[in-house]
């Protein structure tokens, strides 16, 4: 098992899992900074708006995960904050976001779906980085596999996916992968984009058609009654985002 303390200073200790997450914010706004300056957007604003979103996100991550995962805190509440030892939902963190992101943008009297649009591709590529803090903290894994499957993945993830005595599908990496493909087509929209909210509306449902059929491979669920909860959620985000694509793309044709 790799260990999730990447430096240890006296008392203090510095989790990969912490390291990561810092990764994807810094990589994360500097992408948003360089989409936001080729759509004429300000970069003053991305900023501000960078700087409540990271927070928020976090809170709204950990909050989300924490309430669906309350039997694992009731007897030590203080856990909740320990956010280093991982469980961070990403639907929470971007339920958070969107609206502190949202009642920003309508303070200020700015285009919602264009800065969407410029944040879009960060998010995804943050989400495929931060799924590495969980293979480190050997979170997010699936049902158990054979030895004869979990052989076709490099040596490192078979020896982290051997938990509990049995070899588990690596679902953070299936995860990833497919956020990485999500980013790489999203890049690719993005100077190609035919309306405005495009790339945001692409991302929410192609995220989610993977979250859905992934989601059915873990083993950690947070449950909704019988119902898988992200499987839920993606199933709705999907139906959103496809309706307001076919409004916005009808919108754009009947102008022209």
């Amino acid at each position: 098992m790799i260990n999730p303390v990447a430096i240890q200073i006296g008392y203090i200790s510095i989790h990969w899992y912490g390291i990561l997450i810092d990764i994807a914010f810094i990589l994360g706004a500097v992408l948003a900074y360089r989409q936001a300056k080729i759509s004429g957007l300000s970069t003053d604003h991305l900023f501000n708006i960078i700087i409540l979103i990271i927070p928020a996100a976090l809170i709204g991550a950990r909050l989300y995960y924490v309430v669906f995962n309350w039997q694992s805190y009731a007897h030590n509440p203080l856990e909740a904050f320990a956010i280093w030892h991982g469980g961070l939902a990403i639907h929470g963190g971007l339920i958070a976001g969107v609206i502190v992101g949202y009642l920003y943008i309508k303070k200020f009297n700015l285009n919602f779906w264009r800065y969407a649009d410029a944040v879009a591709p960060s998010i995804i590529l943050g989400q495929a980085i931060g799924r590495w803090g969980n293979f480190i903290n050997q979170e997010a894994y699936g049902y158990p596999v054979s030895s004869e499957f979990i052989s076709h993945f490099p040596a490192f993830i078979q020896k982290q996916m051997f938990i509990e005595n049995q070899y588990r599908h690596p679902a953070f990496l299936y995860e990833s992968l497919w956020d990485l493909a999500v980013f790489a087509f999203l890049m690719y929209i993005f100077k190609r984009k035919k309306f405005d909210g495009q790339v945001m509306l692409l991302y929410l449902a192609l995220y989610s058609v993977g979250r859905f059929f992934i989601e059915s491979l873990r083993m950690d669920s947070e449950m909704l009654g019988p119902f898988r909860l992200a499987q839920v959620i993606s199933i709705i985000l999907i139906g959103l985002a496809a309706y307001f694509y076919i409004k916005f793309s009808r919108k754009k044709q009947q102008i022209k």
